[in-house]
């Protein structure tokens, strides 16, 4: 007959291993998620018709009256969670012998509310970064990766790379210098509106009526820091930007965000939509950021193949491009620190976790494919962007 310690020491055994059981069956659904979605990309469009649509859409309809960001506190929250947990399992680690069953429930707990998030990230919105490409889905032509044009070793790369930069380039310079005469900076609010608007008219986008929503974040001091300039939550579906930033910068960012919120995973697809839909609205405000966005990622890939064509391009710039570089060179320069860099490469692992190979240059690869599109509107004329 056990008596009342033997009780107590066969009962905290056996939860210990009732979560193990439960932590194991956790593990085998995260690693069947993890290693099989890419093998089967033909379930995401009824993942998306069925399930990622509708969330997001209840999720605007919830959350999107609120004019703050409820992500941001539930990431306070579970920063503070976090924080108290790892205290207690330092706590219980110093006194093992008395400890280790509290010990292991609550490392067993810490690993199973990391393993939740995962499968709620992937169900709530990470699955859509196994869609195909927008190159592929509006049928342009190939364009190199940011992997690819490193690789310049193969003969004739480096010039046609140069070739395509300068053209594309030039096309920028002088869209820049025509709409620089037209922009009006414009409050947070009208780009949201705007921009909600916009993806209506322009879009197939199935959650325009409610799941499209920039809200500002309660992090841009810290955002800034980070050199973040928004972020899409995907556990509430919001998107926040850094409305500190200057104005001539949030039209691009806001529809970069939605497009997030469209159901677009992939970074460089989201700034091409943002870039496609900003240069198909009429409104110069948003035609010029968008323009000036991509010209910073095509000029800079320019430059690491020819500087003095590079500095010619920059040169040609309107007055009021310039003064708005030099404010964009500024702000960089001050929030140029160890932190953004540790960010950068952390946001590159998690890019690259999630099947984007080129991680964090996954964004420059838009100047490439952003050429594409002009290339093949100059051809045929597009009247709707639709949305894989």
């Amino acid at each position: 007959m056990l008596n009342v310690n033997q009780f107590r020491n066969y009962s905290s055994i056996m939860k210990i291993k009732r979560k193990l059981f439960s932590l194991a069956i956790l593990v085998v659904i995260t690693c069947l998620v993890y290693f099989l979605l890419p093998q089967f990309p033909g379930c995401i469009p009824g993942y998306d018709r069925h399930i990622y649509y509708p969330f997001q859409s209840f999720r605007g309809v919830l959350l999107g009256a609120i004019p703050f960001s409820i992500g941001d506190l539930i990431y306070i929250a579970l920063g503070v969670g976090l924080l108290i947990t790892l205290i207690k399992c330092v706590r219980y680690a110093l006194n093992y012998q008395a400890q280790k069953e509290l010990l292991a429930l609550s490392s067993i707990k810490l690993l199973k509310t990391v393993l939740n998030f995962y499968l709620f990230f992937i169900i709530g919105w990470g699955a859509n970064y196994y869609k195909p490409t927008l190159r592929q889905y509006w049928s342009l032509k190939p364009a190199m990766t940011a992997s690819q044009i490193a690789d310049t070793s193969k003969a004739g790369r480096k010039k046609a790379i140069t070739e395509q930069l300068e053209a594309f380039d030039q096309f920028l310079v002088d869209r820049l210098n025509e709409y620089s005469v037209h922009y009006h900076p414009l409050p947070v609010n009208t780009i949201n509106e705007r921009a909600k608007e916009y993806y209506g008219l322009y879009t197939d986008c199935r959650v325009t009526r409610y799941g499209l929503n920039i809200k500002p974040t309660l992090f841009g001091y810290f955002m800034e820091r980070l050199g973040t300039e928004g972020y899409y939550n995907p556990f509430t579906g919001e998107g926040q930007v850094d409305t500190g930033l200057p104005a001539f910068t949030l039209p691009f960012l806001i529809c970069h965000e939605m497009a997030h919120q469209a159901g677009i995973g992939s970074e460089e697809d989201a700034n091409l939509m943002a870039y496609a839909l900003g240069t198909t609205t009429p409104d110069s405000t948003f035609r010029y950021s968008c323009y000036l966005n991509i010209w910073q990622y095509t000029n800079n890939r320019l430059y690491r193949f020819d500087t003095s064509r590079a500095n010619l391009f920059e040169h040609m710039l309107n007055k009021l491009t310039q003064s708005h570089l030099d404010t964009l060179e500024v702000l960089s320069e001050k929030y140029n620190n160890g932190y953004a860099r540790l960010n950068s490469k952390l946001y590159d692992s998690y890019l690259k976790m999630n099947d984007q190979k080129d991680g964090i240059r996954s964004y420059s690869n838009v100047s490439a494919s952003a050429w594409q599109l002009e290339k093949k509107r100059m051809n045929e004329a597009i009247a709707i962007l639709k949305i894989p």
